[in-house]
């Protein structure tokens, strides 16, 4: 239902992540029988978890690392892995400055060109690994080097903005980025986003996304929503999405995945994402924290470095365990930050969903107060949900 906002404008109301809860059904089951495999870009995966294309997220290691845990880490193309040929000194800088230091900093160090023989060097000692060669560009940068991509012969092209559409408008000395064209002429599957409606969403799968990825702003160390103001909450922007998804395998009978990107820090906020109709979800912050991390403790987004608006910042987030600790267990810590498989397992048996696509039809409600109701001494205390 639309509320007026006043005279001339009306809005619909949008809900977060942490506005809702998932309700138990009539059964329940072993979380050992709970499956969380999930398919994209004809690759199968144990975990519906992918690492965000990050320079404080992913870097080889950490790629290969995912891959062997049953998950999935992007590669950034565009960032201090495809400028530098040693990126570890680049690293240690952005993880010693000062923070006022920090946004001039990085607008330095990512003036570097990228070199298209980084780019498929990265690529080759991610599969010489064993690990799955999965890599993002902008849609700028995908028309540039989608070529090198191919010939590299990385697995998944993850095309991502801060708003990916089919419909863009350019000033006439640019030739934007035909999504379709570009999704028919490459090898290999491409993935877009991001957007948050249905109708990007379906434009999206009719372009020939074989993923398509939700989220405008949520991201822990992004700002677009403060400085653009510019976002959809995410439980409604991955409704709406998997909405179109749904449409658009009952015409067609092709199903395109949809992943939640941004803004999920536990394993609740997983479950609920695919509960509210994901397929899987991409994760940044959280894996940031692993030892195996590049960032040294350290996490920023994408759209840091942008020499005239950047839209993030460098956030402190710290080591909190290994990747298989965060990934799978065992929990070293009380606030549902490690062991993500465990939590959706868990989740899934006490909702009864033998699968992701019965995760995706639990019940939902609205439930604001689900973090804080009962929660007095944890929050005194700064424990467990009330850190």
């Amino acid at each position: 239902m639309d509320i007026q906002i006043g005279k001339g404008k009306s809005a619909r109301r949008a809900y977060g992540i942490d506005e809702i809860a998932l309700v138990p059904g009539l059964r329940t089951l072993d979380p050992s029988l709970a499956d969380t495999r999930w398919t994209i870009g004809g690759i199968e995966r144990e975990i519906p978890i992918i690492a965000s294309a990050m320079d404080g997220v992913v870097d080889v290691r950490m790629a290969v690392a995912l891959s062997e845990l049953g998950a999935l880490g992007v590669l950034n193309l565009e960032g201090v892995q495809t400028r530098y040929d040693d990126p570890n000194a680049v690293l240690d800088r952005i993880a010693s400055v000062e923070k006022h230091e920090f946004v001039p900093l990085m607008q330095e160090l990512y003036a570097e060109p990228i070199k298209p023989a980084l780019i498929e060097r990265r690529i080759q000692e991610i599969k010489q690994q064993g690990g799955i060669a999965a890599v993002s560009a902008t849609p700028a940068g995908a028309s540039r080097f989608g070529q090198t991509v191919a010939k590299a012969g990385a697995d998944l092209f993850f095309v991502q903005a801060t708003v990916v559409s089919t419909a863009h408008l350019s000033p006439e000395s640019i030739t934007p980025l035909d999504l379709a064209d570009f999704c028919q002429e490459m090898p290999i599957p491409v993935i877009l986003g991001n957007c948050v409606t249905y109708d990007v969403a379906l434009n999206l799968m009719k372009a020939g996304a074989s993923g398509v990825l939700v989220g405008i702003g949520p991201g822990a160390a992004c700002t677009s929503r403060g400085v653009l103001g510019v976002g959809v909450p995410q439980a409604t922007a991955i409704a709406d999405c998997a909405a179109a998804r749904d449409d658009y395998h009952r015409e067609t009978g092709n199903y395109v995945p949809i992943i939640a990107d941004g803004g999920l820090i536990t394993g609740g906020d997983i479950c609920k994402c695919i509960a509210c109709g994901a397929d899987g979800v991409m994760i940044g912050s959280p894996f940031a924290r692993a030892a195996e991390a590049p960032g040294r403790g350290y996490h920023w987004g994408m759209a840091t470095p942008s020499p005239v608006l950047p839209r993030g910042t460098r956030i402190r987030v710290g080591t909190t365990g290994t990747l298989r600790e965060i990934l799978r267990g065992p929990a070293k810590l009380d606030d549902g930050t490690h062991n993500f498989l465990g939590a959706l397992q868990t989740s899934m048996g006490t909702l009864g969903a033998k699968d992701i696509r019965e995760m995706q039809q639990v019940e939902v409600i609205i439930a604001p107060s689900l973090l804080t109701e009962g929660k007095v001494y944890q929050k005194a205390q700064q424990l467990g949900m009330g850190k």
